[in-house]
């Protein structure tokens, strides 16, 4: 089985420098359980991230050279179609950087391929071309769908957690540079972020119409309990605090 695991441009949430996202870690930990041919691929400036990756399991990565800034959406489809993994993992949201958490659903569209979010597990499958996937849901429930290959798949914070680093895995590790197709983006004349100074704005508030007469609906004095307690859950319902 062929696995590429997608890694981000991510900040650390306190010092702000280059890192692993640690939901890559997580997805890297998965693929190493599943065993196989597990590269991870990434496009942007060299980041001090993709070490990290190799000291916690991959031993291959894929360095698409895109510009800094530039949307990797189209250098990582092209990539993915010429390679052809049977299984590509990603993070379920992005931590710090330029990433937003939705690159694996852009992806899934443009390859045309299943995205099945928040996996905490990934076995083979019974059958050949298959892979069992537990996915985590809401409440602590969990769901155990069998999906057919290829396939890109979110990792859930309660998957597994990484493996420790390991610095002769860092060093033995190799990172495989790629140009850039688009002469355009090669330039760095792709992208269509535009950077300006933070301004301030008024903050809007919710005001109570002085014509509606909810204000005078406000003060009672000394209700009864359990008339208060009425009054009190109507007012939640009312303002859609609370459904009942």
């Amino acid at each position: 089985m062929k696995t590429t695991v997608l890694l981000s441009a991510a900040r650390h949430p306190v010092s702000g420098r280059e890192a692993l996202a640690r939901l890559e870690a997580q997805a890297i930990a998965l693929a190493t359980r599943l065993g196989g041919d597990i590269r991870g691929l990434h496009a942007g400036p060299e980041s001090d991230a993709l070490r990290e990756a190799l000291g916690v399991g991959l031993s291959k990565i894929d360095r698409i050279d895109a510009p800094n800034g530039s949307d990797p959406m189209e250098d990582l489809a092209s990539h993915l179609r010429a390679a052809g993994p049977d299984l590509i993992l990603a993070g379920r949201r992005g931590q710090g950087g330029l990433d937003s958490g939705l690159l694996p659903y852009r992806l899934a569209e443009r390859l045309g391929l299943t995205l099945v979010a928040d996996a905490i597990a990934i076995e083979a499958g019974s059958e050949a071309g298959t892979v069992r996937i537990d996915q985590a849901l809401k409440k602590g429930d969990r769901r155990r769908v069998t999906v057919r290959l290829p396939v890109i798949v979110t990792v859930h914070p309660l998957a597994p957690p990484p493996a420790a680093f390991a610095y002769g895995a860092a060093r033995r590790g190799m990172i495989s540079t790629h140009p850039v197709n688009d002469p355009i983006r090669q330039e760095g004349q792709g992208s269509e972020w535009e950077e300006r100074p933070y301004r301030n704005r008024p903050k809007l508030m919710r005001t109570a119409s002085a014509s509606s007469g909810d204000a005078a609906e406000k003060l009672f004095v000394d209700p009864d309990p359990k008339e208060a307690a009425r009054l009190i859950l109507d007012y939640l319902e009312r303002n859609g605090i609370r459904q009942f």
